[in-house]
């Protein structure tokens, strides 16, 4: 029966992280792209594993007992709940989001705890009967072998293999082929069958033998089982509950430390939580072949692993060991170093946390539920603490040191039982590190700083914000390490070009991303109601870092700045503007970058614009099947579409209108464009004959034609994002664009 339940446990846990991996993706579109929204997710899914498993431990063996019925049975019903999820919480995100646009701008405090109880109601009822599993399974192990005190780790090690194949398929594989919604109903697939199998497993069992096995108090086992080195029974709880919080809050920090090097895009995360797992599961692996021999390592030597790992991270991505930039390049051994450097940390806890439960709970299901429940609800308060406290007060690397200290509580504790040459190595090394983490290791801004005259650093919930003046004169503004914009005409022209293409005399206009400001400020140089939307709220305070008048700018009575998701915010609006402006972040594979590409994206835009309106979208440039695509989803949308390189010979002005967009020459562009507006985009202009200015981008038009692939499957929507997912297609294993045998047309 082993290999039975291992493998049930396993599908189990591979479907599970699939949906978190899905339902985090399809919370960004619902309620916006920010830490805050995969905060919750990670918690709310967290909490139901935590209740769910309390409560499952507690109920089942009453439920066996007054029905006759195997804990299996009860098993299989949770799963077939589980598998329900997939085809309603994609509904209720749908309408909770509706639910959400009266609740005002995206940093209020409004929107952010009714968000986070619309996102609890939408998958904490699944997430709920997730964590009945556990002690559900283990009572139905006990049926099976009264004894069996080890029955909480063989689990545990199943459903970790699982949930590590389970993210890494789900965000290489299936995503990129199948989409958002098949994959949820891959995962259904999955907990159907498991229903049935358990439901005839069920049918196996006798029902009077079931009963009496379960109600058996465990009591006596767990006596005759419990490892010598462990801790007592409070002191267990504390450890749990403590490396649950601060393993979960560091996930957080990390995703954001090791932006630099690992960049944004979708297998970043990815692999983020495929090390945490992968480590996790090589250290319950090495648990159970201890607990064979019967020698597990007592807790007072993992302590004594935990503090010498705990601060590798900080130590080993010290950007003098591994490459770090603010642009978007990537080294990849210096990504394969920063995963390592969380692995001995991982595996520690992974080889910890099912010892201690094993030793607290033996064959009872009752107390491996009440031990699992104790655990998570450390994860579920960890990702709230690094994402709402500790991020938007302090670095990465004091937030990470912060998080490390309560395993030298726990290290203390245990002293005693450790010998005199341990003691003196563990506290030795780990005091090392520690001091190298607070003294001499580097971070981020340390590297940035190096590299620049000058530089300012923001931080709130949603991001790190640093403004950098470069030794050679260039200004950027980076985002949790990653450039997202310069001082450049580009930005003018995104407004400028738009404006002067309009028919009739424009009044108003929005602009999809802040940035840097320089869009905002150019839309206002033409006297305009000008709206511009940002998600990252300490952006716009790094608006007088990049120009001078930044104060006068922001008083003119006709500038907007609103706080929001710019999707969310088109939601949640009735106005509509004669242009509407979008500066997507590079690069074009980001995470969460197709939510502004895609053709639902369009379909909104189009609601929200005037007759005669044009959209501007700003392409950066990227693999010609993505550029190609971009393209699609505009045509798809809108009847007309034209196309200009930039300024600076790289990346493409999308212009797309539900009327024709005249063929104009520079010079009756220049004539329509007020004087203020002629010297701001003359202000970084080579020339100053602005005519010739404006016939560089002309020049650069693209017939659409050329760059149009009339194929359904070469486009960019919310639910197959082509731009996000590619590591199939560009290593030629997958052609998602069967019209081209080669799947990669060219641009011409």
């Amino acid at each position: 029966m082993r290999p039975i339940l291992f493998a049930l446990f396993f599908i189990s846990g591979f479907c599970g992280l699939l949906y978190q991996v899905i339902w985090t993706r399809m919370a960004f579109a619902a309620f916006g792209i920010i830490t805050p929204v995969l905060s919750v997710v990670l918690s709310v899914f967290m909490l139901g594993l935590c209740v769910g498993s309390a409560a499952g431990g507690k109920w089942i063996p009453a439920l066996t007992r007054r029905t006759g019925r195997s804990a299996i049975v009860y098993y299989a019903y949770a799963e077939f709940f589980i598998g329900i999820g997939a085809f309603v919480v994609p509904l209720l995100f749908t309408f909770g989001g509706h639910f959400l646009l009266a609740a005002g701008q995206m940093n209020s405090f409004g929107y952010l705890f009714l968000s986070a109880c619309v996102l609890a109601l939408s998958i904490l009822p699944w997430c709920f009967f997730m964590g009945t599993t556990f002690p559900f399974m283990m009572a139905y192990i006990r049926e099976l072998k009264n004894h069996d005190a080890q029955g909480f780790s063989f689990l545990y090690v199943a459903n970790v293999l699982g949930a590590m194949s389970g993210t890494l398929l789900t965000a290489i594989v299936f995503i990129e082929i199948f989409g958002f919604h098949r994959t949820l109903y891959i995962a259904a697939t999955g907990n159907f069958f498991i229903t049935l199998v358990s439901l005839w497993l069920g049918q196996k069992q006798d029902a009077s033998e079931t009963a009496v096995e379960t109600a058996q108090p465990a009591a006596s086992n767990r006596a005759k089982t419990s490892t010598p080195g462990r801790p007592q029974t409070r002191l267990i709880q504390w450890i749990l509950f403590s490396t649950g919080f601060c393993a979960m809050a560091m996930e957080v920090v990390w995703t954001r430390a090791f932006t630099p090097v690992l960049k944004t895009q979708v297998y970043s995360f990815a692999l983020i939580v495929f090390a945490y797992l992968g480590a996790t599961f090589a250290g319950s692996l090495l648990y159970r072949r201890h607990l064979k021999k019967g020698s597990p390592w007592p807790t007072a030597a993992l302590m004594a692993i935990l503090i010498v790992s705990v601060f590798l991270p900080i130590v080993v991505n010290d950007p003098r060991f591994v490459k770090m930039s603010w642009h978007y390049d990537r080294d990849i051994l210096s990504a394969i170093l920063t995963l390592l450097s969380i692995c001995p940390f991982c595996a520690a806890l992974g080889y910890l946390t099912p010892g201690l439960i094993d030793d607290y709970a033996g064959d009872d299901p009752t107390r491996a539920g009440t031990a699992y429940a104790i655990n998570v609800s450390g994860c579920i308060l960890g990702p709230l603490f690094a994402s709402y406290i500790l991020l938007p007060q302090i670095s990465e690397r004091f937030a990470l040191i912060v998080l490390g200290l309560p395993f030298f509580v726990f290290f203390l504790a245990g002293w005693k039982s450790l010998s005199g040459l341990q003691r003196m190595l563990s506290s030795g090394v780990a005091g090392l590190i520690l001091i190298c983490s607070l003294f001499v290791s580097h971070d981020f801004n340390n590297f940035v700083a190096n590299h620049s005259a000058r530089m300012e650093v923001r931080r709130d919930y949603a991001a790190s914000v640093v403004s950098v003046d470069e030794t050679n004169g260039v200004k950027s503004l980076l985002v949790n390490g990653i450039g997202m914009t310069y001082l450049t005409p580009i930005t003018k022209f995104m407004v400028h070009m738009p404006l002067a293409f309009h028919e009739g005399k424009p009044e108003s206009v929005l602009i999809i991303c802040f940035g840097m400001g320089t869009s905002f400020r150019s839309a206002l140089s033409w006297d305009l109601d000008t709206t511009a939307v940002e998600l990252i709220p300490d952006v716009p305070g790094a608006f007088g870092f990049y120009h001078a008048n930044a104060a006068e700018v922001l008083q003119d009575p006709h500038g907007r700045i609103v706080i929001d998701d710019g999707r969310r915010f088109l939601k949640r609006t009735d106005a509509q503007y004669d242009v509407i402006v979008i500066d997507p972040p590079p690069p074009v594979e980001a995470a969460g970058s197709s939510l502004l590409y895609s053709t639902e994206m369009y379909g909104l835009i189009k609601q929200h614009l005037k007759p005669h309106g044009i959209l501007q979208m700003w392409y950066p440039g990227g693999e010609p099947v993505i550029t190609e695509a971009a393209v699609h989803s505009a045509a798809v949308s809108f009847p007309y579409v034209r196309c200009f390189g930039s300024v600076s010979g790289w990346g493409l002005h999308i212009l797309a209108s539900m009327d024709p967009i005249e063929n104009l020459t520079g010079a009756q562009l220049v004539a329509k464009m007020p004087d203020n507006a002629k010297k701001d985009l003359l202000e970084w202009s080579p020339t100053p004959d602005l005519t010739s200015y404006m016939n560089t981008v002309l020049s650069r038009e693209i017939p659409v034609q050329d760059l149009f692939i009339p194929d359904p499957n070469a486009q960019l929507t919310d639910d197959k994002p082509l731009n996000e997912y590619f590591l199939l297609r560009r290593a030629k294993l997958y052609n998602p664009v069967p019209g081209f045998p080669s799947g990669f047309p060219s641009s011409k």
